[in-house]
């Protein structure tokens, strides 16, 4: 089975969304963005995947996300646990999780994507798509953590990273539903309220 029938049952197509596509000269004529991040919304990025190859965020239009940074060496890591288990129950029902790696916080993610890939599936059975190691704050913050913790990007909330496995839920137009503190449990009646539409 191959990543993308694994992520979305079926074939990702490998492309810049015309409205990115758009929104990237129009950025280029006026000057460019502010730290490179894409104007417009959550739909409009396109990450890089943990085995290097471009991961849509079109594609998730019309599901519900929840986006976490993680890490392999914190307490909070036996929440892979959880999100796998929330995975599995609404996986078929238009739900997403999409997992950062992040070393932000007292360098408890060292490992490189390939390490942190084999912990993931070796300890936790961890299927729900991983992407690359990033940063989630700092001068080095990547584009799509900008847009999730500035609201003069998202248009709704400002959310600073407190730690590893923060959360942010996304509605299926690409906003931001709510941010949920990184103890909160991934199974919390908080989320599977949302997911369900309770």
């Amino acid at each position: 089975m191959n990543k993308s029938t694994k992520y979305f049952g079926f074939t990702r197509r490998f492309r810049v969304s015309v409205i990115t596509s758009m929104a990237i000269l129009a950025g280029l004529f006026s000057g460019g963005f502010a730290y490179g991040v894409q104007p417009g919304g959550f739909h409009d990025f396109v990450v890089t995947d943990i085995y290097g190859e471009n991961f849509d965020l079109s594609e998730l239009q019309g599901r519900k996300v929840m986006v976490v940074n993680t890490a392999s060496e914190c307490g909070l890591t036996p929440q892979y646990e959880e999100l796998e288990t929330l995975y599995q129950r609404y996986r078929d029902q238009d739900f997403m999780i999409i997992g950062f790696p992040a070393n932000n916080f007292m360098n408890q993610e060292p490992g490189n994507n390939e390490e942190i890939i084999a912990f993931c599936q070796e300890n936790y059975g961890v299927s729900f798509p991983m992407m690359s190691k990033i940063s989630v704050k700092g001068d080095d913050q990547a584009p799509l953590y900008q847009w999730l913790t500035q609201k003069e990007l998202n248009g709704n909330v400002d959310a600073e990273i407190s730690w590893n496995f923060q959360k942010f839920l996304i509605d299926e137009d690409g906003q931001i539903a709510d941010v949920l503190a990184p103890r909160e449990s991934p199974l919390s009646s908080k989320v599977t309220d949302w997911i369900s539409g309770d």
